[in-house]
C-alpha cells in the first residue's frame, strides 16, 4: 500500500503539472472562442468546426502509436538504468513522426475538395480553403505529438504544459484578431494551424537541447533506425486501432453528422463541444500522469499491487470526474447561455432568461458528456493500464468490436433520427445530431465491457462497484438539490443561476460524499499525501479537505450512537 500511495502522490504531481496546461490552456482557448462564437455568425461556427473535422481524422492515422512507445521506452529505460539507450529512441521516434506527417500532409490537402463538396455543398469552394489550410496542422502536429511523448516519459509535465498554454495564446490572441480585420472563419482556420507551428517551434527547441544535446554527447556508435522503431511500432501498432476508436470513431459520427445537419445546427453542436472539452481538466492529466506509474509496474511479480492501484485510480478518477460531469450536465443552460447570449454578453449579466445565440447547444452538451460516466467502471484506467504494461494487443481487439459495432449503430441513429423529423428541416437537422451523440454513447460499451472482463479474469483488478455506486449517488444528489433550485431562482440572469447553481452543488456533493461512504478519513488522508508537493494547491485544497474530514467524523459518530442503541436494545 505504501508503495501505491507513494505512485499515486508522483501521479498527481504530474497529473498537477498536466493540470496547469490543460487548465490553463483550455482556459485561455474558452477565452478565445467565446469572443470568435460571438464574433461569427452561427452557420460560420458550423464552418469552422466542419474544416477541422478531415485533419483531425488524418492526424489519428499518423502517429501509429509511436507516441505512446516513445513515452513507455523512455520511462521503461528510465527505470532500468538504461539512458544511453533513450538516444536512438527519441531520434527514432521523431524521424518517424515527421515523415508520417509530411505526407499525410500532402494527403489532407489533395482530397480538400471532394470532403468540402460532401459536407457542405453550398460551401464548398470556401471549405476546401479552410481544410487544405488545415493540412498544414498535421505535420506541426507529429512535432507535438512526440514532444509529448519525450516530456512524459521523461516525467517533465512542466513541458507539456508550456507548449499546450503558449498554442493557446497564439489563437486566442490572433483568431479574434483576424476575425474583426475582416478574415472571417478564414481569420479562425489561420489562428488554430500558427498555434499547431508555434507549438512545434518551441517543443522542437525543448527537446534539442533540454534532452537531445546531452544525450548525443554520451551516444556511442550510430543509430540503426530500422532495428530501433521494430519494437516501438510492435508495441504502438495495436495501439493505432485503439486510436481510431477514441479519436476518429467519434469524428467520422460527427462527420456524418454534419452531412445531415447543415451548419447551423453543427454550430450549435461545436458551441457544446466547446464546454465538453472543460472536463478535460480532470481526464487527461489523470490519465497521462497514471501512463508511467502503470509502466513501472511488474504484474507477474506484483499482483496485489495491481488490483490497489488500478482500484484506487478508479475511484480517486470517479471522485472528481463524475461530479464535474453532474455538474455541465445540470447547469448546461446557464453555462451556454451566458456565455453564447443572442444579444450581447450583458443580456446574459443582466436580463432573465436571455434569448441563447445557440438554443439547441444545452441539450448537445448534456449528451455528449455522459459518457463520461463511464469512468464509474474503470474505463479510463482501464486504457491506460493496457498502455502502460504493453498489453496493446489487447487493447487493439477491444477497439476492432468497438469500431465494428459502434459506426453502424452510430450512422443508422442518425439516419433514423433525421428521417423522424420529415419535412421538418431544423426538426430533422436537430434530431441527426441527437442521435449521433446517442450513437456516440452507445459506441464506447462494446470494447470497454470485453476489457473490464479482461482485466479481472487476467489480474483479479476491478473497480470496488459499490463505492461508485456511492460516487454516483453522491453526485445526483447534489445535481438534483441544484436543478431544484435554481428552478427556483428562474427569474434570474443567468450568470446568477450559474454562480448559484455551481456554488450549491460543490456544498452538496462534499457533504454527501463523506455522508454516504464515497470518501472516508482514509482517502482524504491518502488525498493529502498525494497532493502534498503541489505547493499553494494542496493548501486551497485543504479547505474542502477539511469540510470532508468534517463530515466523515459526524457519519462516524452518528454509527456510533446507532450501534450503541441497537446494543442497549438488545440487552437491556
Amino acid at each position: 500500500m505504501d508503495k501505491a500511495l507513494e505512485m499515486g502522490k508522483s501521479s498527481a504531481t504530474g497529473s498537477f503539472h498536466l493540470l496547469i496546461g490543460v487548465a490553463g490552456s483550455t482556459i485561455i482557448m474558452s477565452i478565445g472562442t467565446l469572443v470568435l462564437a460571438a464574433l461569427l455568425p452561427v452557420e460560420g461556427v458550423g464552418l469552422y468546426g466542419m474544416a477541422l473535422i478531415p485533419s483531425s481524422i488524418i492526424n489519428f492515422f499518423r502517429d501509429w502509436g509511436v507516441n505512446s512507445a516513445l513515452t513507455q521506452q523512455i520511462a521503461s529505460l528510465r527505470a532500468a538504468g538504461k539512458e544511453s539507450e533513450i538516444h536512438d529512441v527519441m531520434l527514432s521516434g521523431i524521424v518517424f513522426e515527421l515523415i508520417s506527417g509530411a505526407l499525410l500532409s500532402l494527403v489532407c490537402f489533395a482530397i480538400a475538395w471532394p470532403l468540402a463538396w460532401i459536407l457542405s455543398p453550398a460551401n464548398a469552394s470556401d471549405l476546401s480553403v479552410y481544410i487544405s489550410i488545415m493540412s498544414l496542422s498535421i505535420f506541426a502536429g507529429a512535432v507535438l505529438a512526440a514532444a509529448g511523448g519525450i516530456f512524459t516519459g521523461f516525467e517533465r509535465m512542466k513541458l507539456n504544459s508550456l507548449t499546450q498554454i503558449l498554442q493557446a495564446v497564439v489563437k486566442t490572441s490572433l483568431g479574434p484578431f483576424l476575425v474583426v480585420v475582416g478574415f472571417g472563419v478564414l481569420g479562425a482556420v489561420y489562428a488554430t494551424v500558427s498555434s499547431f507551428i508555434a507549438g512545434a517551434v518551441v517543443s522542437g527547441l525543448l527537446i534539442y537541447f533540454m534532452f537531445y544535446k546531452p544525450l548525443r554527447k554520451c551516444k556511442v556508435g550510430k543509430c540503426d533506425l530500422k532495428i530501433t522503431l521494430k519494437p516501438m511500432l510492435r508495441y504502438g501498432l495495436p495501439l493505432t486501432v485503439a486510436n481510431i476508436v477514441v479519436g476518429v470513431m467519434p469524428q467520422v459520427i460527427v462527420f456524418s453528422m454534419a452531412v445531415f445537419a447543415g451548419e447551423w445546427m453543427m454550430g450549435n453542436y461545436y458551441a457544446a463541444s466547446y464546454f465538453s472539452v472543460l472536463l478535460t481538466f480532470v481526464s487527461l492529466p489523470i490519465a497521462t500522469a497514471l501512463f508511467p506509474v502503470f509502466s513501472k509496474i511488474n504484474c507477474e511479480q506484483e499482483p496485489q499491487l495491481v488490483k490497489t492501484v488500478f482500484a484506487s485510480s478508479v475511484k480517486y478518477t470517479a471522485v472528481f470526474l463524475v461530479p464535474a460531469t453532474m455538474l455541465l450536465i445540470t447547469l448546461s443552460g446557464p453555462i451556454v447561455n451566458t456565455l453564447f447570449p443572442k444579444e450581447g454578453i450583458l443580456q446574459s449579466l443582466f436580463v432573465a432568461n436571455a434569448a441563447p445565440k445557440f438554443p439547441y447547444a444545452p441539450l448537445f452538451l448534456m449528451l455528449a458528456v455522459a459518457v463520461n460516466l463511464f469512468v464509474l467502471f474503470g474505463n479510463i484506467s482501464l486504457s491506460t493500464f493496457q498502455t502502460g504494461v504493453g498489453k496493446t494487443f489487447q487493447l487493439m481487439k477491444q477497439s476492432v468490436l468497438s469500431i465494428a459495432i459502434g459506426l453502424p449503430v452510430a450512422y443508422v441513429m442518425i439516419r433514423y433520427f433525421y428521417s423522424l423529423g420529415g419535412a421538418n428541416t431544423e426538426a430533422s437537422a436537430f434530431l441527426a445530431v441527437v442521435g449521433g451523440l446517442i450513437g456516440m454513447l452507445i459506441s464506447s460499451t462494446p470494447g470497454m465491457v470485453w476489457g473490464l472482463y479482461w482485466i479481472w479474469k487476467n489480474y483479479k483488478a476491478k473497480a470496488d462497484f459499490v463505492v461508485s455506486a456511492k460516487i454516483f449517488v453522491a453526485s445526483a444528489v447534489a445535481s438534483l438539490v441544484t436543478y431544484a433550485f435554481i428552478s427556483v431562482i428562474s427569474f434570474a440572469s443567468w450568470l446568477i443561476m450559474l454562480i448559484a447553481g455551481t456554488f450549491v452543488f460543490l456544498l452538496m456533493y462534499l457533504a454527501s460524499a463523506p455522508l454516504l461512504g464515497a470518501v472516508n478519513q482514509m482517502d482524504i488522508e491518502n488525498f493529502r499525501t498525494m497532493f502534498s508537493g503541489l505547493g499553494i494547491i494542496s493548501k486551497l485544497l485543504s479547505v474542502p479537505l477539511l469540510f470532508m474530514q468534517k463530515m466523515c467524523k459526524n457519519n462516524v459518530a452518528k454509527k456510533a450512537v446507532v450501534a450503541d442503541r441497537g446494543a442497549i436494545a438488545q440487552n437491556p
